[in-house]
């Protein structure tokens, strides 16, 4: 056992927060508590949490997760899970490498070699997605995912949703399975019609069809397509997934590790999910900690299906990407749409610690993007 003396964190572009966790003997960890546009939110957080938790058992991960979650009377949320996630995987990191072995391992075992993987291509308003899947068939991607539409009103010109259908047609007829994102954008009205329309073409799911508050809605539509439904990004614990499992409205769960509080509920998530015959498929557009650290859940998870994986993502800007902040990228070559199981210590990546504090000087917080619609009012992004 060694006890927390420090815990830090650091802001770095594109858009991420890295958690580093010291104990007393020097064992060090580390997580990511990246919340896309709310980084300054987190990072309030955590400088509550640092003077709480500096000085508790650093092995206690349970102990720790459980004093996040009911000692704080307020709980769940994006901004406490998030600054929950960063905590708790670096405490998991930190575990495992004293000990020598993967955190799988310390999960009960791997059940699975390699990992099917999902790249993203276009952007929020998306072009040219024919080149860009030949890209990442290249890079050895067999499925990509792809926003559905640009911004769309509550009840727009149905000739609006022409262009994804087009768009995934492209990528069909190159052999490559497509997920389709309607972001949370496309309100009933026009998602029963986008729905109905891609139906032909066979996507390999439809991700966030409706915001994640409208759970009858979601429930409604799930019952009228025939294309898997994906959601769980927005959903931070396993007390939000809880009722979409019961209505049976969810196919494909897709829970952020760093916005569900971590490891440690992810893998409870994951669980809650194989009993209701829902697969996993973690969100992941974030940095390599995260994917590191959902790779070492997917290891140990039945219900997995695939990962989703950032390298090249249209956030990814100013020359930093996925394998920017880590001095072994070639863990993660793509084959046949696989990756390997990573072998080394702990999260299995070698992090540029170096890198990180030059970049996190002065780095700015990302902000979200957003659309405004012909009259000026806001539309979903």
């Amino acid at each position: 056992m060694g006890k927390i003396a420090t815990i830090e964190y650091f802001r770095v572009p594109p858009r991420w927060l890295f958690v580093k966790i010291t104990d007393e003997a020097g064992n060090v960890g580390w997580g990511e508590a990246s919340l896309e546009g709310h980084t300054q939110a987190v990072e309030g957080c955590l400088d509550a949490w640092i003077t709480q938790y500096t000085g508790m058992e650093a092995d206690a991960i349970e102990r720790l997760w459980q004093k996040s979650w009911r000692m704080g009377f307020y709980r769940g949320g994006p901004v406490f899970m998030s600054a929950l996630a960063g905590i708790d995987i670096a405490l998991w990191d930190l575990k495992a490498r004293k000990f020598g072995v993967p955190i799988y391992e310390l999960l009960g075992g791997k059940v699975r070699d390699t990992l099917k993987v999902y790249a993203w291509i276009g952007g929020d308003r998306p072009a040219d997605i024919e080149a860009q899947a030949l890209s990442r068939k290249a890079q050895g991607f067999t499925a990509v995912k792809m926003n559905g539409t640009e911004d769309l009103g509550w009840l727009d010109s149905p000739s609006a949703l022409d262009d994804c259908i087009e768009r995934v047609k492209a990528v069909k007829a190159l052999g490559m399975d497509a997920g389709v994102d309607f972001h949370g954008r496309v309100h009933r009205p026009m998602a029963k019609q986008l729905a109905t329309l891609l139906a032909p073409h066979r996507p390999m799911f439809i991700e966030e069809p409706l915001l994640s508050e409208h759970l009858e809605g979601i429930k409604a539509f799930s019952q009228s397509v025939t294309s898997p439904i994906a959601l769980g990004e927005r959903l931070h614990s396993r007390w939000d997934v809880k009722p979409f499992l019961e209505a049976a409205c969810v196919d494909i769960l897709q829970p952020d590790i760093s916005h569900v509080g971590g490891i440690s509920e992810l893998r409870r998530i994951a669980a809650m999910a194989e009993a209701y015959d829902v697969a996993i498929a973690p969100h992941c557009p974030l940095g390599p900690i995260a994917l590191a650290a959902n790779i070492q859940v997917d290891a140990t998870t039945a219900n997995f299906a695939i990962q989703e994986m950032s390298l090249g993502i249209h956030y990814n800007t100013g020359g930093h990407d996925l394998l920017s902040y880590i001095k072994n990228p070639e863990i993660w070559d793509v084959k046949d749409g696989y990756i390997r199981l990573m072998k080394g210590p702990g999260l299995g990546i070698e992090v540029d610690e170096e890198k990180i504090r030059a970049l996190s000087k002065n780095a700015e917080a990302w902000v979200s993007p957003g659309f405004t619609g012909p009259g000026g009012e806001w539309r979903e992004w």
